[in-house]
C-alpha cells in the first residue's frame, strides 16, 4: 500500500523558513506527480506547489519566489522549502501523489501543521 509521510512542519517567526519532507513508500516518484497541498481553518484545500514526473514545477501564485518543490528520487522523498514564511501560510500542508494531472490525487499524507506567527 502507497504511504506519504510529511515531517518538517512547526511554529515559526514570520520572515522564517522551514522544510517539509514528504517520504513516499511504494511509489515510483519519477513516475507521478508529487504535490503539495494546504488547508487553512475555514478554507477549501488548495495546491501549493507540483512537480511532474519530468521535473516540471508549478506553483500558487501566493507561494511564486518564496517556496520550492524538489524530489529526491534516490531518497524517494519530496521537499517543500518555505522561505519569507507570512502568517497567511499558516495550514496543514499535505503531500500528494496522482498519476493523471487530469484527476485528483490518488494518495494522501496524513497532513503536518505549519503555523507561522506575527
Amino acid at each position: 500500500q502507497v504511504q506519504l509521510v510529511e515531517s518538517g512542519g512547526g511554529l515559526v517567526q514570520a520572515g522564517g523558513s522551514l522544510r517539509l519532507s514528504c517520504a513516499a513508500s511504494r511509489i515510483i516518484l519519477s513516475s507521478n506527480n508529487m504535490g503539495w497541498y494546504r488547508q487553512a481553518p475555514g478554507k477549501q484545500r488548495e495546491l501549493v506547489a507540483m512537480i511532474t514526473g519530468s521535473g516540471r514545477t508549478n506553483y500558487a501564485d501566493s507561494v511564486k519566489g518564496r517556496f520550492t518543490i524538489s524530489r529526491d528520487n534516490a531518497k524517494n522523498t519530496v521537499y517543500l522549502q518555505m522561505n519569507s514564511l507570512k502568517p497567511e501560510d499558516t495550514a496543514v500542508y499535505y503531500c500528494s501523489a496522482q498519476s493523471l494531472l487530469s484527476r485528483p490525487p490518488d494518495y494522501w499524507g496524513q497532513g503536518t501543521q505549519v503555523t507561522v506567527s506575527s
